[in-house]
Order: C-alpha cells, then sequence, then structure tokens
C-alpha cells in the first residue's frame, strides 16, 4: 500500500501519516515497512531502504515455507 492510496479518503492528511508513520516507535508490531511508494518503489523508511528491503524479502521467503529461524 502506499501513502497516497492510504491517504485515500483524506488527501491532504497525506504528510501527517508519512511523519507519523516515520515516528512509529513499534514497527514489529505495526508494519511500516510495507507502505510503499505510489509508483511501486521503496520510499523513506527511518530504519533505511536496505532493512525494509530486507524486512520484504524476509516475510516474502518465510511466507513460502514457514519460519523456523531467524536469518541475518
Amino acid at each position: 500500500m502506499s501513502y497516497a492510496k492510504f491517504s485515500e479518503h483524506k488527501p491532504l492528511a497525506i504528510r501527517a501519516i508519512a511523519a507519523a508513520n516515520g515516528r512509529n516507535n513499534i514497527a514489529i508490531v505495526v508494519p511500516c515497512h510495507r507502505v510503499i511508494g505510489s509508483n511501486g518503489k521503496l520510499v523513506g523508511y527511518a530504519g533505511g531502504l536496505w532493512r525494509k528491503q530486507w524486512l520484504l524479502q524476509h516475510e516474502r521467503e518465510v511466507a513460502q515455507q514457514g519460519q523456523t529461524e531467524l536469518k541475518f
């Protein structure tokens, strides 16, 4: 989901939504790393885009085979 899609019902709130998501201290419970740019690309993540990419790839792998251990 993109920030634009997320703020579809309140278009003027897009910056507030993105800022609140960026200040989220509970990123594991509320997975803000799943928010992508409206062009489908990875955009802004407080933990770094490399970490966002890693989380998405890890979820993709785990979803296909089930998680048995943490991979670092």
